[in-house]
């Protein structure tokens, strides 16, 4: 009788919702429910709405605590004392007959509002007694005043509540492992699992508009969520209100369902273009500033674009007034500044009403707008030709920030520094998007390349979270005093290989391990992170959760295998120049539509961390044997880590191929190379043949070594 009015209340209070309940009476006996523990709600809603039977595993402290007992005895529990270890026999006995328990793997209430530590006992209780563990998500209750998250949510008195069902499933450990090392496999897989429970309770499937209308809702219309060097700080109210006004007057001047151009740095305007353009019926194409006429005018070509926006101080101090002319003679070009002129104050006084009936406003203006519709062109970087746009849906977009957010704790605590081109993918998705779904303060900055003025502004913004790549981040370490970045928590390397030299820097002179991810723009960007929890050294971590990959041989690689993936964030497809603004959609021989071909040579352990052996395209063959070109480059930043290098390859009469090194490094000889190379045990086909010194390699915006200009210098040369 008491469960059934504690249940009626629950039900009214937080409109407690349960999906996938049928998985639960589908798992049979010996079930184990594991679930995260935001709240000290979540036994009491599990037990109510999932099922009576359930029996709790409570820990002895926590069941003898004078708030606790009138709850606890509302329950079937199971006290076990997680200080000594053979007190789990208990729950394994109890397993054993055939009942089901509820579990929270984490064993305390979670203070970070993201996945915690998990422990090796709940793994030894699956693994002894072979049970189904049933995964359940508990979402909203964070937000209740039940949690130890003040200060990190916006807490409020009645959130929705909802529940996730995941299907059963057994557990499975890699084969012949034993003692501690298969308890430490047990708590990857239910790390995993758990991530993935987290996604699957993820709503994604709607527009960026919207879910920003969400973002506003969950976090507060006064909370400060961004910034720029020239602006003030604006709250979700205010930056909508921008959206609005923008949008409005963007959708007298181009004509709807077309990729409208933008060539704007990192600013607060940038970001409201973005919105703006999606609730006006266009939609932005991300043109990278860094790359030449050639590039650009590929660019614009891809995506059949047909008017330009951009700045007249930007155009300024960029010194991009001959470029601008060149792009001026196939597309119109638009200044932002020339908007404000336009639009008088009947047009604000109308986005300021608008903004305050936001919901009533999309439905009015977005009707057609859907998911899968095209929300983002970004371009590749180039860097083994010329750029292929990239079509991104807002699905795709919304699905890999939610994808992030699984492997990252985030909150209100937290500001990030983003100094990533929003051109760049981890510029627009980590740097920009993803904050703004999760309610994270950030400051948009318009270059990675100020080596000294970064570090200052982490320093004074007291910056928690960047993403970088690793030529940034060395640049920065060395350019910052040690407690410069004393407030940085998280610091993420992507785009390209971290080296070794700005690992240790990182940790010697800050105390802060850097945490190698790998992404592409094709994928949203972001694939795989190591974390906190989940860290393994020369790997780049874990695949986030719902991606699912496959692994194709490749004739002649032996150490690492072609990489090919399919998740809601793959891409919808390519614009190339030959189909003008036609998308092709992503396919592969091996598997079909939806899968799309990284050419990544991967190789993937048993506890599921990545490791990147190289680029399909960056192997030579020398000699019969196929020769992975950026090992080559590793093993000589290794040999000279202050300097930077690049290998190609030219052709040789003799092998076909001929293995070139180009190096900044002026005292470079070859036969020292030699000597470190076969100290590491690698074949003579690895030594350079040949090594060329350069003053200057070129770089892409990203950082990254541009080899297709390298390749046409020197073969200008020849």
């Amino acid at each position: 009788m008491l469960n059934s009015i504690f249940k009626i209340i629950l039900k009214l209070v937080f409109r407690v919702q349960v999906r996938g309940l049928r998985h639960f009476h589908e798992a049979g006996n010996r079930v184990l429910v594991i679930a995260n523990h935001p709240s000290l709600l979540d036994a009491l809603i599990i037990k109510l709405f999932i099922s009576p039977e359930l029996a709790y595993a409570i820990d002895r402290t926590a069941a003898s605590r004078w708030w606790a007992r009138p709850f606890v005895h509302m329950l079937n529990y199971c006290v076990i004392d997680t200080r000594n270890p053979l007190s789990v026999k208990t729950l394994i006995d109890y397993l054993l007959h055939d009942n089901k328990v509820l579990l929270f793997p984490e064993g305390r209430l979670s203070t970070n509002n993201s996945l915690m530590k998990i422990y090796q006992s709940t793994g030894m209780v699956i693994d002894k007694t072979d049970a189904t563990i049933v995964p359940v998500h508990i979402d909203g209750s964070q937000f209740t005043f039940f949690t130890r998250l003040r200060g990190l949510v916006k807490r409020r008195l009645f959130p929705r509540i909802t529940l996730t069902v995941l299907p059963g499933r057994k557990m499975h450990l890699p084969e012949g492992c034993s003692g501690q090392r298969r308890r430490e496999a047990a708590v990857e897989y239910l790390s995993a699992l758990m991530r993935e429970a987290k996604f699957q309770a993820g709503s994604y499937d709607t527009t960026l508009f919207r879910s920003l209308l969400r973002a506003k809702r969950i976090h507060g219309a006064g909370h400060v969520i961004i910034e720029d060097i020239k602006r003030k700080p604006l709250n979700y109210r205010q930056l909508l209100m921008r959206i609005i006004l923008l949008g409005r007057y963007l959708r007298k001047k181009s004509g709807p369902n077309r990729a409208v151009g933008m060539f704007l740095p990192n600013t607060v305007i940038a970001t409201v273009m973005i919105y703006a353009l999606h609730i006006s019926g266009r939609y932005p194409a991300m043109l990278n500033y860094g790359a030449g006429k050639k590039a650009l005018l590929s660019c614009i070509a891809n995506a059949d674009i047909r008017v330009v926006y951009t700045s007249h101080a930007f155009i300024k101090e960029g010194g991009f007034e001959e470029l601008l002319k060149v792009i001026s003679e196939h597309t119109e070009i638009r200044y932002v500044e020339d908007i404000a002129g336009e639009i008088g104050l009947m047009d604000k006084l109308g986005a300021y009403l608008l903004s305050l009936f936001a919901g009533s406003y999309y439905k009015r203006h977005e009707q057609s707008m859907s998911a899968d519709d095209t929300a983002i062109i970004l371009f590749t970087s180039g860097s083994e030709g010329l750029p292929k746009g990239v079509a991104l849906s807002h699905k795709n977009l919304l699905a890999n920030c939610w994808q992030t957010h699984c492997i990252l704790d985030l909150s209100h605590k937290d500001v990030l520094l983003n100094f990533l081109p929003i051109f760049h993918s981890f510029g627009l998705t980590a740097g920009t998007i993803l904050p703004l779904e999760q309610g994270v303060r950030f400051m948009q900055y318009p270059s990675p390349l100020h080596y000294k003025i970064i570090p200052e502004l982490i320093y004074e913004t007291d910056t928690s979270i960047i993403f970088a790549t690793s030529t940034f981040l060395n640049g920065y370490g060395h350019q910052a005093h040690p407690y410069d970045f004393h407030s940085l928590r998280h610091v993420f390397a992507g785009a390209e290989p971290l080296k070794e030299q700005t690992e240790t820097l990182w940790m010697e002179k800050f105390g802060l391990r850097i945490l190698e991810g790998y992404g592409v723009t094709e994928t949203s960007p972001v694939l795989a992170a190591n974390t906190d929890l989940t860290y393994r050294k020369g790997s780049v971590g874990h695949f986030v959760p719902g991606i699912e990959y496959r692994l194709v041989d490749v004739a002649g690689i032996k150490n690492g295998k072609r990489l090919q993936i399919k998740g809601p964030n793959v891409m919808k497809g390519y614009l190339l120049p030959e189909h003008p603004g036609e998308i092709r959609p992503p396919s592969t021989p091996e598997f079909g539509p939806g899968w799309y071909d990284t050419g990544d040579i991967v190789d993937v352990d048993e506890d599921g961390y990545v490791y990147i052996r190289g680029r399909a395209k960056r192997f030579a063959k020398i000699g019969g044997e196929m020769i992975s070109l950026a090992a080559i480059e590793n093993m000589v930043a290794k040999t000279w880590p202050e300097y930077m290098h690049a290998v190609i390859t030219l052709p040789d009469r003799a092998k076909g191929e001929q293995i070139v090194m180009y190096t900044e490094y002026q005292d470079a000889r070859r036969k020292e190379l030699a000597a470190r190379f076969r100290h590491e045990g690698l074949s003579d086909l690895h030594i350079p043949k040949k090594i060329e010194i350069i003053k200057n390699l070129p770089l892409l915006p990203s950082g990254k070594i541009d080899y297709v200009t390298l390749q046409e210098e020197v073969v200008a040369e020849q």
